[in-house]
């Protein structure tokens, strides 16, 4: 029998077999104990083998190993086939992305000007707060100065006796009773204390000396006053008591929180979103800085890659419960979807709130001229820079409950349109209280109020919108045949050219529910609008509208879905949000929801003009318009475009009665007459109103005045032709309610 060789030569066979580390074999079950669960272990399995120093042959080890564990071996024999999976991308040298060398908020005027602004502010205030309180502060230095004059006396000769120096090692050495150490220590002591004398001495002189000086010399008062003012604070410190400070804190609490990254990790958290909260849990570095946090104009930037799968649209919407995880009003806390990619978020936190932050004067209100192909000045962002809005090939709506600015900020963009000569404008404003009346010397129409007669001749230069369109569209095909209409759009170049009959149309209707909301002429306005939204953009025909809060009816859906700049100030809930701003968009968090009117008046989101933010209009007032007007004149009058006053340029503005036409053209001896035939008649009375209208178009015409149209048939080469129209009793019966309520018949 061959005997193990790690066991002992003289250990008895039933004795337990120990191996290393103390382990004892006779503790693994018995196979013959008739344990169902127990087996017979190899004990050749339990050996952890490892290379040996030579590399040549493994070495062996009595040490039990534990399956449950993984070896780590001293030498890797290979790398690894695939690499390993890391989040890391490989960037070659010449494409990494560096630090910049200039800081973000020094690269700028605006960012230099608002950081030393904000500095400028915060000392002013501080200088300001303790130079309130200065008399309350010279009364204290006066009174700690006489006990700090006599403490400094007593601290110097103290000093002189050199009394603190070994004054333990003494005491210590009167306690055992031992004089002759404590007389060794005490003249130690006395040399310390000679040389401190004389020096105490000669100070003394020097300072009797200086005394003399200052009360006999024929020195200036300014000297007199510098010395006591350097003088008494020094005294008041030493003689003041420890928990008695002379100046007063600055006790209001911080006036910005400054923006880290932790604070910026606890607010996300505290979000509600699920997506974050799971990445967070299993990695702390699921959310990530690709940037430091740095300054941003009036406040501090922080750039953030948010999980996989988790959008910023879905932290912007959560808005509110962002500024409450970091303790500030909401109007501080601005986060927007970041350039890059879905998931990444820009989040500005300003240094106060921006209803406390002075938004800066309108560039264009002192001086300045505008090119509509060109942008122009519009908003400012929360961070106070300006946002730039385009006129030409656009149409705009502008909606918000009142009270939150629409107006103004309709009339900003009509400012804006008159400061170049070559645009026509014509402005309608049907809530009648003459908010854009500033603007009727350069109109070449104008409306004000909700009466029937000024709907009557806004739905008629709607109209006429129309009619100029398909008369646009004609010039343009022929300047696009001699090459000067590239794409088949105004150009500069032909707004320009006179007699081209291509200038700039701006049209501007606020209040405009009233005029859809119309029985009479709602129906027919809202469809002829939207064919003008649609076709007039590339005829340089552009229309400015503004609504308060909208629905299906006093908004038609067919206007919403073709403008292409949309700003949405206050509205009352979600409906309204996205009748303006487009479906989802409440949901992909622009909400303007959050704004409180008349409090944050122009503020809104605006969508069209790059990504859907929060900006806030230019408050230009009724003073500061006239100005702006008058300047608008004296461009247009140098131009030879000025409006003559008293003329009416649209010769077919005033409105017709389309009950009397049908009246006069009805067919003699017919009691039913088919639309179209109607429509042939009408078009021969007023060409200039009527031609190009269909069968449909009359019915729509007809509806809002109650005339009934029906089936009428005839019998045309002895057959049976049903076509719509309608009979000469109930157009009879209509004109004739008319004019009873009218009280003209």
């Amino acid at each position: 029998m061959t005997q193990n060789p790690h066991e002992p030569e003289n250990q008895p066979s039933d004795a337990p077999v120990t191996g290393l580390n103390g382990f004892r074999f006779a503790d693994l079950p018995d196979p013959k104990a008739g344990d169902p669960g127990g087996q017979v272990v190899p004990l050749d399995s339990r050996r952890k083998v490892r290379p040996s120093d030579d590399d040549t042959e493994p070495a062996e080890e009595d040490e039990f190993f534990d399956r449950e564990t993984v070896a780590t071996e001293d030498r890797s024999l290979g790398g690894p086939v695939d690499p390993p999976d890391d989040d890391t991308t490989y960037v070659p040298r010449k494409v990494q992305r560096r630090a910049p060398i200039v800081p973000a908020a020094l690269r700028t005027w605006r960012g230099i000007r608002a950081m030393l602004a904000w500095q400028a502010r915060d000392a002013g205030y501080v200088i300001g707060y303790h130079a309130v309180r200065s008399p309350k502060y010279a009364v204290k230095t006066l009174w700690y100065a006489v006990p700090g004059l006599f403490g400094t006396l007593g601290r110097l000769l103290h000093w002189a006796t050199a009394e603190e120096g070994n004054w333990a090692l003494r005491q210590y050495a009167a306690d055992r009773n031992d004089p002759e150490t404590w007389l060794k220590l005490d003249k130690q002591r006395q040399r310390q204390s000679r040389w401190r004398w004389f020096v105490l001495t000669g100070g003394s002189i020097v300072a009797a000396v200086g005394l003399l000086v200052f009360a006999l010399a024929d020195l200036p008062t300014w000297v007199r006053w510098a010395t006591l003012a350097a003088m008494l604070p020094v005294l008041a410190r030493a003689g003041r008591p420890a928990d008695a400070p002379i100046t007063d804190r600055v006790s209001e609490g911080p006036r910005y929180r400054k923006l880290t990254a932790e604070l910026v990790r606890r607010a996300l958290l505290h979000c509600g979103i699920s997506g974050i909260n799971q990445a967070v849990s299993k990695d702390p570095n699921a959310i990530s800085f690709p940037t430091e946090i740095h300054r941003d104009g009036p406040g501090h930037l922080a750039v953030i890659d948010l999980p996989y799968g988790v959008e910023a649209a879905d932290v912007v919407a959560r808005r509110g419960r962002l500024a409450s995880a970091m303790r500030l009003p909401m109007d501080q806390v601005w986060p927007e979807p970041g350039a890059g990619h879905p998931g990444r978020l820009a989040l500005w936190v300003g240094y106060q709130p921006a209803s406390e932050m002075k938004q800066p004067a309108w560039p264009l209100l002192r001086d300045g001229k505008v090119d509509v192909f060109k942008p122009f000045p519009f908003a400012t962002t929360p961070r106070m820079e300006t946002v730039n809005a385009s006129l030409m090939f656009r149409n705009w709506l502008v909606g918000g409950q009142p009270g939150s600015g629409k107006t103004f900020a309709l009339r900003l963009a009509v400012l804006a349109a008159a400061l170049d000569p070559r645009a026509e404008l014509r402005i309608y404003e049907l809530k009648g209280v003459g908010d854009f009346k500033v603007l009727e010397p350069v109109c070449t129409e104008y409306g004000n109020g909700f009466d029937d007669e000024t709907k009557a001749r806004c739905a008629g230069m709607i109209r006429w919108l129309y009619k100029e369109c398909e008369r646009r569209s004609k010039r343009i095909a022929h300047y696009a045949a001699l090459g000067k209409a590239p794409e088949n759009k105004v150009t500069p170049e032909l707004a320009s050219l006179k007699g081209s009959g291509l200038h700039p149309l701006i049209v501007a209707i606020d209040e405009i529910q009233e005029l859809f909301l119309d029985p009479k002429h709602g129906k027919e306005a809202g469809d002829v609008c939207e064919k003008v939204i649609k076709l007039g953009r590339a005829l340089g025909v552009i229309l400015l509208i503004g609504t308060q809060i909208p629905d299906k009816d006093s908004l038609p859906t067919g206007i919403t879905r073709n403008v292409n700049t949309r700003y949405c100030m206050s509205v009352a809930d979600q409906v309204a949000n996205d009748m303006i701003l487009g479906t989802s968009m409440y949901k992909n968090g622009y909400r303007a929801t959050v704004f409180q009117p008349v409090v944050e008046a122009g503020w809104g989101i605006l969508a069209g003009l790059g990504t859907p933010a929060a900006r806030r209009s230019y408050e230009v007032n009724s003073d500061d318009a006239q100005k702006v007007v008058a300047r608008a004149v004296a461009l247009r009058t140098a131009a030879g475009t000025l409006p003559e006053a008293d003329t009416q340029t649209r010769q077919d503005a005033p409105t017709y009665d389309l009950l009397a036409d049908l009246a006069k053209v009805w067919p003699a001896g017919e009691n039913g007459a088919w639309n179209e035939t109607l429509c042939g008649y009408l078009s021969e009375l007023r060409p200039d109103v009527y031609n190009g209208w269909a069968s449909e178009q009359l019915t729509t015409a007809l509806k809002p005045h109650g005339v009934t149209v029906a089936s009428i048939g005839r019998r045309i080469d002895g057959k049976p032709v049903t076509r719509r129209g309608i009979r000469f009793d109930d157009l009879a019966d209509v004109i004739a309610e008319r004019n009873r309520r009218n009280g003209s018949g």
